[in-house]
């Protein structure tokens, strides 16, 4: 069989397993749990009119989707630009990681929820809030992903820097980051993953609009369906980005 079929097949399969399952709770709660007919019926209501906006707490699912996106790739740059240096100075000098290393330890573990009230006290406002547990948790893969790659760069690449006298500069851009590129972007796609599992537990506590503050909306207002369909879309839309950042890491594997 071709390839691509199979996958296609295993695709179905996972699927059709999943729905059986599905179907097969909800008829054990009696119709508590949604069925996933009367889940999709809604799952696609939503998406008839995704950008409809009746005030503040009645918006359509695309614009609380891109509310969240926008959420999510400011703070996953924010970390990014955070992130990098600051892996390249661990990576690369020995006394920094010994001093860095034990902090990022004990901060690395921490819950995203445990952030917001203390973004909350620093930002005052919850959507700056969000953005601060958004950049917080999600900068840690990148950091520790580069200081890996830049830490594993051969010593013969080091060596041409100093036998032609590289400046500073000129080492970091033609040696150590092609040499750590793989790693680096291994990094970001684990902090883009981090980032958008982040972005709904913030948006619950925030208020407002985006898929987390969908979701808990859903909740309170007992409609299973809308929470279960923008599990859906969550879970989709995670693949996707996780999909993208595979596409970019591929195209760099050269730098190995």
């Amino acid at each position: 069989m071709n390839k691509n079929l199979l996958s296609v097949a295993y695709f179905i399969a996972g699927f059709a397993i999943l729905f059986a399952g599905w179907e097969l709770a909800s008829l054990s709660t009696k119709g508590e749990l949604p069925s996933p007919f009367a889940t999709m019926a809604v799952f696609f209501e939503m998406w008839s009119r995704p950008f409809y906006d009746a005030g503040p707490n009645d918006k359509g699912i695309g614009i609380q989707l891109l509310a969240s996106l926008k959420r999510v790739f400011v703070g996953f740059g924010i970390g990014t630009l955070i992130a990098v240096p600051v892996g390249f100075l661990i990576g690369s000098n020995r006394i920094v990681f010994n001093i860095l290393n034990p902090v990022i330890q004990v901060l690395k573990p921490v819950s995203p929820l445990a952030w917001f009230p203390l973004g909350l006290a620093m930002m005052k406002v919850s959507d700056k809030a969000t953005l601060f547990v958004i950049i917080i948790t999600s900068l840690w893969p990148t950091l520790i992903n580069t200081a890996l790659g830049v830490a594993s760069v051969p010593q013969d690449h080091k060596n041409v820097g100093k036998a032609f006298g590289f400046s500073t500069w000129k080492y970091i851009t033609k040696i150590l980051l092609p040499a750590s590129l793989p790693l680096i972007i291994t990094g970001l796609r684990l902090s883009i993953s981090v980032a958008w599992l982040v972005i709904v537990a913030a948006e619950m506590l925030s208020g407002g609009v985006g898929i987390g503050f969908f979701v808990w909306d859903s909740w309170n207002a007992l409609s299973l369906e809308k929470v279960i369909s923008a599990i859906l879309i969550i879970g989709i839309m995670g693949l996707l980005l996780d999909k993208i950042f595979a596409v970019i890491q591929k195209k760099f594997t050269y730098a190995i």
